[in-house]
């Protein structure tokens, strides 16, 4: 065997282990989703179920008294859809302001955005917690998905990044044939930026997804509970934990996920990739 095709084996094999070893826990899920509730953990170093049961997923789906996962499933949807269209436009304008245009104080502010990252979500909830109570928002997705309209740092640095790379002589050029900044924005910048974009609509859906803590906080209904909260629910430091049927639709909420990821991949490490290529 060459030297360069011994080089690529192992480094495929290495790749591959890796791999293995990171889906592993996704692996072991989906087998447990398929075992009796009382052996998920005796058998736990078993990966095929014995015997093999589909039952979780149908009392899993049964949801809890009214309310089917389905219905949940429709809250997280709603939820998320309002949350990435927020964060859309209001990051992509922010970012464009940032990145062409000049105004007393934006590098400043531009430093105080980026110094909000550093903040951990807890050191704000309290205070956001207060005013969403005093505006009577509470039991509502207002204040999860209000915030989302006024930006994320995160995605306005990475935007601001992108728009970085693109020649200025193209909004030159636009200025010359006549248009003002709101159509720079809206037909030089963001056709260009469409990378940048499926990069922060992929991560706000996973994150939105995955939401438990915002939820938690401001959602008291069970018809209004997300996934992330109805899984918390098969859960109970009272009676039996149904570790079956939460595991069960498990499975079934990493569906989407991993629909959306293998779709808008290569988005993700285009978007990423070349926000870094300019500062």
């Amino acid at each position: 065997m060459q030297p360069k095709n011994l080089k690529r084996l192992i480094y495929h094999v290495i790749v591959g282990g890796f791999a293995i070893l990171l889906l592993y826990p996704v692996f072991w899920l989906v087998m447990s989703s398929f075992k009796l509730s009382e052996r998920i953990f005796v058998t736990a170093d078993q990966l095929i179920p014995d015997p093999f049961v589909f039952s979780n997923y149908a009392q899993g789906w049964e949801g809890f008294g009214d309310y089917g996962f389905g219905t949940f499933i429709t809250n997280t949807a709603i939820f998320v859809v309002l949350v990435l269209i927020g964060h859309l436009i209001s990051c992509s304008l922010i970012a464009f302001g940032f990145a062409r245009l000049n105004f007393a104080g934006r590098n400043f502010w531009f430093a105080i955005m980026i110094m909000t990252l550093m903040l951990p979500y807890e050191v704000v909830m309290i205070p956001q917690y207060i005013i969403f109570a005093q505006l009577e928002w509470l039991n509502s997705l207002k204040p999860l998905v209000v915030p989302a309209y006024f930006g994320h740092p995160f995605f306005i640095f990475l935007l601001v990044q992108f728009i970085r790379t693109i020649p200025r002589e193209l909004d030159e050029a636009a200025i010359i044939d006549g248009s003002n900044i709101f159509g720079i924005y809206y037909r030089i910048i963001l056709p260009l930026i469409v990378p940048a974009l499926a990069t922060t609509a992929i991560f706000t859906f996973y994150w939105t997804w995955d939401n438990l803590l915002g939820p938690v906080l401001y959602l008291n209904s069970p018809s209004k509970y997300t996934v992330s909260m109805a899984l918390n629910m098969f859960l109970s430091n009272e009676t039996v934990s149904n570790w079956g049927a939460m595991f069960a639709m498990s499975v079934v909420s990493l569906v989407p996920v991993f629909i959306i990821f293998f779709i808008f991949q290569r988005y993700v490490v285009e978007g990423i990739s070349t926000s870094g290529l300019k500062g």
